[in-house]
């Protein structure tokens, strides 16, 4: 019998080849409880998967350890989705995982109160950041499967109560592997649309396995990072699930969720109705008011008699303002003519002719009519003429006598 002489290199090849071509091997879900787990300084995480008789070696890669919403624990139980193949290094066969839950009501709780205090230390559940509702939505965006009851109900109810809101869908699956992701692309398709003025994110009811999905981190930090309210709606479920905790507002089922965003619009016109009448009332008895004013008005003397009441007090103040003034003038007037008796008595008493009139006369040169003060001016037979109060006469001077004057 010929052996076959082979590297170790080809060995382990072949045994890879061997694993990895089994279709079995290629897709599981294993149960085991985690030994020796750590986390390297490069994101990857290592532990061992066990039970009671075996044991194999699994590695968790750094991009998907981000998706964990848990940190594994020694002894916790788990379930891991993943493939066998062969670590060439150490000649090893290894389950590489893509995805681990935890297994049982323990381990799930145990994983649940990890992502919450987590959580909760950094402030995604404080209500101090809970944003209300609007009143009046305009646009409602809602995350959840297409083809659920929870879509039928929140059309049913938001049709009845609010038909003036359009409402928005962004499918998603509400259970199993991809509704994490799918939940939380939705909530951002939703919040790219400025339209949108609130979200609801839910499911109908169902057990605690199928509700695991509104218990991702993944899905929880979509919601506290959403820009408009987030209404959690996860139905029938008695335990409030990390979605609920982190939304602004948390009802119990999809139907409640329609009945908290939406008024009622019965209410709504009733109330309009009774704001109509007393807005109707309110213009009644302010009308009413203006015409009891304006019937009082209308009952002065200044509506009655316009003209006299504006006219009378101005024509006697007139009157009075006449009087004065002819007073005025009469007084002014005597002050001036008294005034031009004095001047006028003063002008004559001033007149020459005055003068001439009590024998005195004027000497003038005959030819030039220049008056003749000083005798010591004429020559003798130098024609003068002396005019008298009344009349006048030529004469020829004979002799000159001159008058000394008063030393």
């Amino acid at each position: 019998m010929d052996v076959r002489l082979v590297t170790v290199s080809e060995l382990t090849a072949r045994i890879r080849a061997l694993i990895e071509g089994d279709t079995f091997l290629g897709g599981l879900w294993v149960r085991g409880e985690v030994s020796n787990f750590r986390r390297a300084s490069s994101g990857h995480c290592y532990f061992t998967l066990k039970d009671g008789t075996a044991a194999i070696r699994a590695v968790l890669f750094r991009s998907r350890g981000r998706c964990l919403s848990f940190t594994p624990e020694n002894g916790m139980a788990v379930r891991v989705r993943g493939y066998v193949s062969v670590f060439d290094k150490d000649g090893t066969y290894q389950l590489y995982a893509e995805e681990i839950i935890p297994d049982g009501a323990g381990a799930v709780h145990q994983a649940l109160e990890q992502l919450k205090s987590r959580l909760a230390a950094e402030g995604l559940f404080d209500a101090a950041r809970k944003r209300p509702l609007p009143p009046y939505p305009a646009c409602i965006g809602v995350v959840t499967s297409a083809s659920g009851a929870a879509l039928r109900d929140i059309l049913r109810i938001t049709g009845r109560r609010w038909p003036l809101a359009a409402v928005v869908l962004a499918p998603a699956s509400v259970q199993g592997e991809a509704a994490p992701e799918e939940i939380t692309r939705g909530v951002a398709l939703l919040n790219a649309l400025p339209e949108v003025d609130v979200i609801v994110v839910g499911r109908g009811g169902g057990s605690l396995e199928e509700l695991w999905a509104f218990n991702s981190e993944m899905v929880a930090r979509a919601v506290y990072a959403s820009r408009v309210p987030v209404v959690a709606a996860v139905g029938h479920e008695t335990d409030w699930t990390v979605v609920d905790q982190v939304a602004d507002v948390r009802a119990s089922t999809p139907s409640a969720a329609a009945e908290l965003i939406t008024p009622d619009r019965s209410e709504l016109e009733l109330l309009l109705s009774r704001l109509r009448e007393r807005l109707a009332g309110a213009v009644r008895r302010n009308l009413a008011d203006r015409e009891r004013r304006l019937a009082a008005l209308s009952t002065r003397r200044i509506f009655r008699d316009p003209a006299g009441v504006i006219c009378g007090r101005r024509a006697e103040i007139l009157d009075h303002l006449a009087v004065s003034l002819a007073r005025a003038s009469r007084v002014t007037l005597r002050e001036a003519c008294a005034r031009v008796l004095t001047l006028a008595g003063r002008l004559e008493s001033m007149n020459p002719r005055q003068v001439l009139a009590r024998g005195y006369s004027i000497c003038t040169r005959e030819g030039t009519g220049e008056i003749v003060a000083d005798a010591g001016g004429l020559a003798p037979g130098e024609r003068v003429i002396l005019t008298f109060h009344r009349g006048q006469a030529r004469c020829t001077v004979d002799v000159v006598e001159e008058t000394p004057v008063p030393g």
